[in-house]
């Protein structure tokens, strides 16, 4: 299931973020990362699906 968080992350960062931990602090984050620039989003975006588990749904 990473592989398509992952995937989501590349295409749209925000989506990606948002199947790993819905919608919380690291989803806003990373759509401000993402208006700001589209490779801060998706760097963030990794970040939070590598080392966000699921369990952490509304950090």
């Amino acid at each position: 299931m990473d592989i398509i968080r992952i995937i989501a992350a590349i295409l749209l960062p925000p989506l990606g973020v948002f199947l790993q931990v819905g919608i919380g602090k690291h989803f806003w984050i990373n759509i401000l990362l993402t208006l700001f620039g589209y490779i801060p989003g998706i760097v963030h975006a990794v970040w939070v699906i590598a080392t966000v588990g699921p369990d952490h749904r509304h950090a």
